[in-house]
């Protein structure tokens, strides 16, 4: 049986075609009826083909016949952004090959070569397939010598394919079967089961994703989830299907399939934990098992602030489809209760900030993105903070150490000395430059995380003008000269506004943000000051002017002093107000920190 499986994923850049492929293979394998045939048939949410991009992982069990034979294909799609290269290793590790989509238009993109190293990190067969080959802009010999240059694969037999037309899909299909090796597990053994995905069923509560490794697996059976010890009866099986789940009573070795054990919690049920059979377990799990951790943490708070409790439900539900979201409340003096929600990535943050507002219809403001930083106390002692305004009091730090990631970027030349500087104002370390062709340079940099999560990506397509494409990896923990900027209204601290930047970069960062909130304030019968701090240092300061009213309009004749007497009464009165007067921040002022250069 085994011998006829062939387990394989397709990795890209995103919008080099991958969804496209599998909707021709699918269509080729006759998975889906014309009828229920959509396009991007793999991506089940709006947002994903609006976007067009892949946020979960998704697979399709197809049967192909060759020469007489038939044979079962377990496409497993993969997310190609870096936010989700987690569940991009787990689904590769569950495979034997991968197809290597390339478009021809294009090139060798950053992330391209990302998912190739975790590829053969799991020793697959890797197919390199150059894609787009319709297009008049299309140049295979000259994609192909850059994947040979760049990552060292043989493309001498690479095949051409058009995954919109449908050329050379036939092809592929052979390729698939011959050069793609079958799976080779124990069926004698224990069985042993990776879960590489995991989701939230209304009807049948959480359910998980296997490639079945060693052994088998029936209903009614007795498993045991290794990370957790706990036991379960398996209440189902089926095979996945883009349309709808087919049941089955046995998924066996080398086999793709979803098993439901009436688990109510996600977390039960992680990706990369290992199942196994309650009475003949086996000793060790397979190996790689982490629990996916946050990269990026905001504050998501309710413009509405009666809808907290909405918002919590929501999150709770978001948190049954998604695994790696975590939150816990917070409050702010300025935006009132929240929760401080930890991400993935940033498209992982915009990802689930439209789902709560789209799905839940809710109205939300999130404040700037921040990473963990590692602070080091006088006492010895370490604390890890992702809020700014959990960081202590300045003499009672040490040192602060901050995340680094390390970068690659790969850019048409012309645009290689905009990019230097881009990375030199960010605090950017170079590592590597590399000429992969004539016209397409690999640069390498260590780069501070917190450098990336506000607008870095804008900016690098900004300077760039769309061409250069962009994929990183966290990489350790170094000292950095850092502070707390802080953002005084009225002489009021606003907490929500407080961010963490290198010190040489407080003042121009501090005086770009006043400036920018001078124009979003709204005038008030009294002057506001708003001001950037360093403690209890002002680094720099605007004013909103007070609004003007004539106190004099209907005073006509009679002596100066009655004139007079009204200014002072007017003087006394701003006076006043200014010491306890409040002042409502517009929802564009918590945005003025994305924006700032």
């Amino acid at each position: 049986m085994q011998q006829f499986i062939r387990n394989f994923s397709i990795i890209a850049h995103i919008d080099h075609g991958k969804s496209t492929l599998a909707d021709r293979l699918i269509q080729e394998c006759g998975a889906v009826s014309e009828r229920e045939m959509t396009a991007q048939i793999m991506d089940t949410m709006d947002i994903e083909k609006e976007r067009g991009i892949t946020i979960k992982a998704q697979s399709v069990r197809l049967h192909y016949v060759y020469q007489g034979q038939e044979y079962i294909l377990n496409l497993i799609d993969t997310p190609g952004h870096v936010d989700f290269s987690y569940e991009v290793s787990r689904s590769l590790s569950s495979c034997e090959g991968a197809l290597l989509v390339v478009d021809a238009t294009q090139g060798v993109e950053a992330q391209t070569i990302a998912n190739v190293y975790i590829a053969l990190d799991n020793n697959l067969e890797i197919l390199p397939v150059i894609n787009k080959i319709d297009l008049p802009a299309a140049d295979a010999p000259k994609v192909c010598a850059e994947i040979e240059e760049s990552i060292g694969l043989d493309c001498s037999k690479a095949l051409s394919v058009s995954a919109k037309s449908g050329i050379g899909i036939a092809d592929l299909l052979e390729s698939i079967v011959l050069k793609i090796p079958a799976p080779n597990g124990d069926e004698n053994a224990p069985t042993k089961a990776l879960i590489y995905d995991s989701w939230f069923d209304n009807y049948l509560g959480a359910l998980a994703l296997v490639r079945l490794k060693d052994g088998a697996l029936h209903k009614g059976q007795s498993v045991l989830v290794m990370s957790s010890q706990k036991s379960y009866e398996i209440l189902g099986l089926y095979y996945p299907h883009p349309v709808q789940k087919i049941p089955t009573d046995r998924i066996e070795c080398g086999e793709i399939g979803i098993i439901s054990l009436g688990v109510k919690s996600l977390t039960d049920l992680a990706v990369g934990d290992t199942i196994t059979d309650a009475k003949t377990p086996i000793k060790e799990p397979i190996e790689g098992f982490k629990p996916a951790k946050p990269f990026v943490f905001a504050g998501i708070y309710p413009i509405e602030t009666d809808k907290f409790e909405e918002l919590r439900e929501a999150l709770k539900k978001l948190k049954l489809n998604d695994s790696a979201l975590s939150f816990e409340p917070e409050t702010s003096v300025a935006l009132g209760y929240g929760f401080r929600v930890g991400f993935l990535g940033l498209l992982h943050m915009e990802v689930v900030k439209e789902r709560l507002e789209r799905e839940f219809s809710l109205a939300l403001i999130a404040t700037a993105p921040t990473v963990v930083y590692e602070v080091y106390l006088t006492d010895g002692s370490m604390i890890a903070v992702q809020n700014p305004s959990e960081l202590p009091e300045v003499q009672k730090i040490d040192h602060i150490k901050e995340p680094y990631v390390r970068a690659s970027i790969i850019t048409p030349s012309e645009f290689v000395g905009n990019i230097i500087t881009l990375l030199a104002n960010r605090r950017g370390v170079q590592e590597k430059m590399d000429y992969i062709t004539q016209d397409r340079v690999l640069l390498e940099y260590a780069l501070p995380s917190n450098e990336i999560v506000m607008d870095f990506y804008d900016k690098l397509k900004s300077c760039t003008k769309g061409y250069a494409s962009f994929d990183y990896e966290p990489i350790e923990y170094r000292s950095g000269d850092l502070v707390r900027l802080d953002i005084r209204v009225a002489g009021e601290i606003v907490d929500a506004l407080s961010i963490i930047v290198e010190k040489s970069k407080s003042y121009e960062k501090g005086r770009a943000l006043v400036e920018s909130m001078k124009d979003l304030i709204p005038r008030q019968l009294f002057e506001v000051a708003i001001q950037a701090s360093i403690g209890s240092k002002i680094i720099a300061r605007e004013s909103v002017r007070s609004v003007g009213k004539n106190v004099t309009a209907k005073c006509y004749g009679g002596d100066i002093t009655r004139k007079r007497k009204l200014l002072e009464k007017q003087k006394e009165g701003k006076k006043r107000l200014k010491s306890i007067g409040k002042v409502d921040l517009p929802q564009e002022a918590f945005l003025a920190v994305l924006k700032i250069d």
